[in-house]
């Protein structure tokens, strides 16, 4: 819409100006042929001769010569009998004058009324004054509306042109949009596995609809992620739950045969389970939903070797930790992955669990390795998905929930760096790679605990 009216008012403005030009220049140029006429008539009059009759030049057909007394003396054939073409008479200094006169029985005419020359009314008229008249009949274009009106049908019909072709074009490049719309419409979170169509090339439309596919992959992987969490989840809890409600049935069936000490005592050890597990959930949803924790420069050395004595007597742990190595983070959830490490370490080792924390590569690596059975290469992925408890960490740890690692992971991605299980001579190896915030310098070797 807004389009047609600016080419309505672009082309009227046009249309006008060349209606103006065309009829001024029309004009002009028929007042210069009468002028020529005219003159030619003039040249051909002679002293004591009658005036000759007038060729017609072009359309110019009306010649009339007039004395002062308003008598017509001598006029072409067109002219023959018709009355006086105008009344106009140049002033002096100035022998051409133009002008439009209407007839009485109707037409205008396009009149030139030139003065001869003061030496031709000396010879031929001695002394009295004549003008010469040349006309034509007006042009239809310039008598009435009709260039007006052309003029404005072309417009009009311009416009209808400009703005269906507007609509046209908008309605085609715009189709992609409209796919892309009615394709978003028709996806629902049942079935993400629907794309848009992408248009051929490299659009805006075209990286449109990429962009938009991508993002519903992200979405499905995402809506599938959190399905099987959730069927995961509630799997985990349903467990502890059945025999929690097991033994508090059985207690209530069975007053005078069941121990209630006992009762009361497996009742607490599976809540105990369960508020581990529903604990763990929480910190895992905080950081899959990127929550953001405060983060401080910290000294990672010192954090090792304030928690590697706390998590094991058991077996021996010997810490080699470089002092000075410095990262950002939250030293919450730092403590926490080795916590979990050294928990997970503890309940695999044998006699020996060896900790080090060391610069490599630009980065601050920490490793935890124990000298147990080892984890077999195609589970060492496996390892940090939830609730994934291998065979040996369900028999040394029944009550686990599965979520220590995953949760050590996302905490390690978190704060930009990587959580991997190595090759190790004995044992499995665990290590924890975290940006260093500190540059690289020299220090003092390493203490051993």
């Amino acid at each position: 819409m807004t389009v047609a009216l600016l080419t309505l008012l672009f082309l009227g403005v046009i249309g006008a100006t060349a209606d103006f030009l065309a009829m001024d220049r029309l004009q002009i140029h028929a007042f210069r042929e009468a002028q020529r006429a005219a003159t030619d008539w003039i040249g051909a009059f002679r002293p004591g001769a009658p005036p000759p009759t007038p060729a017609v030049r072009g359309a110019v057909d009306l010649l009339q010569l007039v004395d002062t007394r308003g008598r017509i003396v001598a006029a072409s054939d067109a002219a023959a009998g018709m009355p006086r073409l105008s009344t106009l008479w140049p002033p002096d200094g100035d022998r051409i004058q133009d002008g439009v006169t209407c007839l009485p029985d109707g037409g205008c005419v396009l009149v030139s009324a030139v003065l001869p020359p003061p030496l031709y009314v000396q010879q031929v008229w001695r002394g009295e004054p004549h003008v010469v008249y040349a006309g034509m009949a007006q042009p239809p274009i310039l008598a009435g509306n009709r260039l007006q009106i052309l003029t404005a049908a072309g417009i009009l019909l311009t416009t209808g042109l400009v703005a269906w072709g507007n609509w046209w074009m908008a309605g085609r490049s715009l189709r992609p949009v409209a796919e892309i719309r009615e394709a978003m419409a028709d996806i629902t979170v049942s079935d993400l596995s629907r794309r848009v169509p992408e248009p051929p090339g490299r659009t805006e439309y075209t990286l449109l609809a990429r962009t938009a596919n991508r993002t519903l992959e992200r979405l499905e992987e995402a809506v599938n992620h959190q399905r099987r969490f959730a069927s995961t989840t509630s799997h985990e809890l349903r467990s502890p739950l059945a025999g929690l409600r097991a033994l508090l049935e059985e207690a209530v069936l069975y007053p005078g045969e069941v121990d209630a000490q006992v009762t009361v005592r497996d009742a607490l050890a599976v809540s105990r389970r369960l508020e581990t597990i529903v604990d763990d959930l929480l910190v895992l949803a905080r950081l899959r939903a990127g929550d953001p924790a405060a983060q401080e420069p910290l000294d990672l050395s010192a954090l090792v070797r304030e928690e590697a004595p706390l998590h094991c007597d058991r077996v021996t742990i010997h810490v080699c930790a470089r002092p000075g190595m410095t990262v950002r983070g939250n030293r919450i959830q730092l403590a926490r992955i080795l916590q979990n490490l050294l928990a997970n370490a503890c309940r695999h080792a044998a006699s020996r669990i060896d900790v080090t924390a060391e610069r490599g590569d630009g980065l601050a690596v920490v490793t935890v390795t124990d000298d147990g059975d080892g984890i077999a290469p195609q589970d060492r992925e496996r390892v940090f998905e939830r609730f994934v408890r291998l065979d040996d960490a369900r028999r040394r740890e029944p009550g686990g929930s599965g979520l220590g690692l995953a949760i050590s992971r996302d905490i390690a991605t978190a704060h930009g760096g990587t959580l991997v299980v190595e090759d190790a001579p004995h044992g499995a190896r665990f290590v924890l790679r975290l940006p260093l915030e500190d540059r690289p310098r020299d220090g003092p070797g390493a203490t051993d605990g």
